[in-house]
């Protein structure tokens, strides 16, 4: 609601100094980590970027579930004006231009303005602009129902630890796409396994995640969240779990595959069990040793997955592999790898500070990844050519490699790397010189700007920084924002050959929101000898811990701990940041 007044504020045209201040105390209260009263005024003044004023108004929210001001502001325009926002390109200048101009105040209306060619014809639009609202309308279309994997994790987690609380759960886990680890996500699935499900379906629809109950039946539960996805419940005995699990882990395909082996053996399995297929009165016995028939393997029993798996001559297939690429073959001849763990990362690079536009000091993120039990951490603020990120110059540049080489003197068994992230421009030269990236530790290399160009310019443009001895990493390499933002035409199979002959690091950001390169190009990269490394490109100290959804991708693209560059230790890291240098002489 603090996020809300701020965009109303914008659009009326506020001072802007108010409005960030609403969007701060937003900010400050989403990332506060400790127990808060939110009656209390004096304790939430307290926290940084909430004052007095807002501190009231909290408490107003808090006590009564309004807010008199926020209503104030909706009551001035139409309530489906704030929809607009969530289209690319739409800032409030412009939204606040189609209201008072053309009367549009949902995304609807804007459709159709843009259809008619009205949009067109506003001064600040023009044709070009007009296109590329129509696609974006067009495509939030398309992912109407889908959510980021890091839009509902927080919830599903949160469901998953309290159902598992509960005295009478036995058995508990988020299966599905989420399960998979698949970077878009239509719903939730939750299994559970209990002697009470009635107790266990109670607790679910009742949780205070729950917005609204869309059916409730003995077995099966849907809700949707307040996250706006749905979150379907099935309570099974613990006899049917690693059934129900397998089953609505996923895919379809892999499901398929797996009652196909079980056909082969004559049993027939679904999502509550596994038992032999029914007589067929047509088909021939097989006769064996003296006078027996056979029409089935002896079913073995079947406890968990890991069982289910063997039952069938397969190894544990890891729910991330379950995409029907390949891990069957693999599993059945024991050659799945050992899969990355989280554990594995020993630090990370990427990531960014107030000195561009990050909201946290030098000192505050290197304590928090030593909180989270890192061992260097690389700091990579925004490069000159990026003015909406405060993009910094080579003299701010220099003195941040400074700070962070006088930090450097009172860590013990901790080391702040210096780099930068340093924009690819539309030719492929570097935002900067090599004499200024040499003073660094490494470089990251990422596109920010001229997404238009042909897959032909745009890989030639990222092999050209590639080849450059002083950059280290190639950061989000297609630059997709998932949902939002297709990525740019690249031809990925050419930079990954680009990467294997400079000795470059091909980045898998852990953003939520770019989670890039995408995991299918994974085994193609590791075929080619390419070594990645998992950024979580965090502009706070609470995204150091987007780290964990790097790692989920990883798994799901067939990575080892081998195969990522930051699980090396601290005394091989920096070895392996200066080797581009020293083999390009």
């Amino acid at each position: 609601m603090l996020g809300q007044i701020a965009t109303l504020l914008e659009l009326k045209g506020e001072n802007p100094f108010k409005i960030r201040a609403y969007d701060n105390a937003a900010r400050s209260l989403e990332t506060f980590g400790g127990n808060l009263d939110l009656q209390d005024e004096e304790a939430l003044a307290k926290i940084p970027g909430i004052g007095k004023s807002i501190a009231e108004k909290i408490k107003e929210l808090a006590a009564g579930g309004t807010l008199k001001y926020l209503e104030e502001l909706r009551a001035d325009f139409p309530p489906g004006i704030l929809e607009l926002f969530s289209i690319p390109g739409l800032g409030a200048k412009k939204i606040k231009a189609l209201y008072e101009q053309l009367q549009v105040s949902s995304i609807e209306q804007l459709r159709q303005a843009c259809e008619a060619g009205r949009v067109a014809r506003l001064p600040g639009f023009g044709e070009t602009t007009q296109e590329k609202l129509c696609k974006s309308i067009e495509q939030r279309a398309q992912h109407s129902g889908y959510f980021q994997f890091g839009q509902v994790a927080n919830e599903a987690e949160i469901l998953r630890r309290d159902l598992a609380a509960h005295p009478d759960a036995l058995q508990v886990d988020v299966a599905g796409s989420y399960r998979r680890r698949r970077e878009i996500v239509h719903d939730v699935d939750l299994v559970v396994a209990t002697k009470k499900p009635e107790e266990i379906t109670k607790s679910f629809i009742g949780h205070p995640l729950v917005e609204s109950v869309v059916a409730q039946g003995p077995t099966k539960s849907s809700v949707r969240l307040r996250a706006g996805v749905q979150c379907d419940l099935r309570v099974v005995s613990a006899a049917e779990y690693p059934f129900a699990l397998n089953y609505f882990t996923g895919n379809k395909e892999h499901n398929i595959e797996m009652r196909n082996r079980a056909l082969k053996r004559g049993w027939t399995l679904n999502e509550y069990r596994i038992a032999p297929l029914p007589p067929d009165p047509k088909a021939k016995k097989v006769r064996v040793g003296r006078g027996a028939t056979k029409l089935a393997s002896k079913i073995p029993r079947i406890h968990d997955e890991t069982e289910l798996y063997r039952a069938l001559g397969l190894d544990f297939i890891p729910p991330e592999l379950r995409e029907n690429c390949g891990e069957f073959e693999a599993a059945e001849k024991h050659a799945l790898p050992r899969l990355l763990e989280q554990e594995n990362l020993r630090g990370t690079f990427h990531c960014h500070t107030v000195a561009s536009d990050g909201h946290n000091t030098l000192p505050e993120m290197a304590q928090a990844a030593q909180e989270l039990g890192l061992e260097y951490l690389g700091i990579a603020d925004h490069s000159r050519s990026s003015v909406q990120a405060h993009g910094i110059d080579s003299t701010k540049l220099r003195s941040q490699a400074a700070d962070i080489r006088k930090l450097n003197k009172k860590f013990d068994a901790f080391c702040l790397f210096a780099g930068v992230e340093c924009d690819i421009l539309r030719d492929g030269k570097l935002d900067f010189e090599d004499e200024v990236l040499a003073e660094l530790d490494f470089a990251v290399a990422s596109v920010h700007s001229v997404f238009n160009l042909s897959e032909a310019e745009m890989t030639k443009r990222v092999i050209r920084a590639m080849e450059n001895p002083f950059i280290t990493i190639l950061g989000h390499p297609t630059g997709r924002l998932l949902l939002k933002r297709e990525p740019y035409v690249l031809d990925i199979p050419a930079v990954l050959e680009a990467a294997a002959a400079t000795g470059t690091w091909i980045e898998l950001n852990a953003a939520p929101k770019r989670l890039d390169l995408d995991w299918r190009w994974w085994p193609l990269a590791k075929e080619k000898g390419v070594k990645c490394v998992i950024n979580p490109d965090a502009h706070r100290v609470e995204r150091l811990q987007d780290l964990w959804f790097g790692v989920g991708i990883a798994r799901k693209g067939w990575l080892t701990k081998s195969d990522v560059m930051n699980c090396l230790p601290l005394g091989k890291i920096e070895d392996a940041l200066a080797q581009k240098r020293r083999s390009s002489g």
